[in-house]
């Protein structure tokens, strides 16, 4: 999609700090951290958010979950708990309509953050 932000950072055109890419998804921290871990998982492929997938995306939506928990691994945080966020529209507060998903950890949260 031209105008979406997560598909420029996917391009190269935009620069981000990845932590992980493959085939079919990209991985980066959060510009905005929320936690000390704050990681976005998204698929290559555009797909405005999660009420769009089909049921031929459902082994991407695994990838990118299992993606998310192999990366709260490698972060530190499996063993003391993590979160898993997907926003969906505007009055979730999803700003960038691309499917994501957001790993937070690294501290206690609580449902401020």
């Amino acid at each position: 999609m031209e105008d979406c932000l997560f598909c420029k950072i996917i391009e190269g055109k935009i620069p981000s700090d990845k932590v992980y890419e493959d085939d079919d998804v990209l991985a980066f921290r959060d510009i905005n951290p929320q936690a000390p871990v704050h990681v976005l998982i998204i698929p290559k492929r555009h797909i405005s958010g999660a009420d769009k997938l089909e049921r031929s995306d459902d082994a991407l939506l695994g990838k990118l979950v299992a993606v998310a928990n192999r990366l709260a691994a490698e972060l530190g945080v499996s063993g003391t708990g993590y979160r898993l966020i997907s926003n969906i529209g505007d009055d979730a507060g999803q700003s960038v309509h691309h499917l994501h998903i957001h790993l937070i950890g690294g501290k206690r949260l609580n449902w401020d953050n």
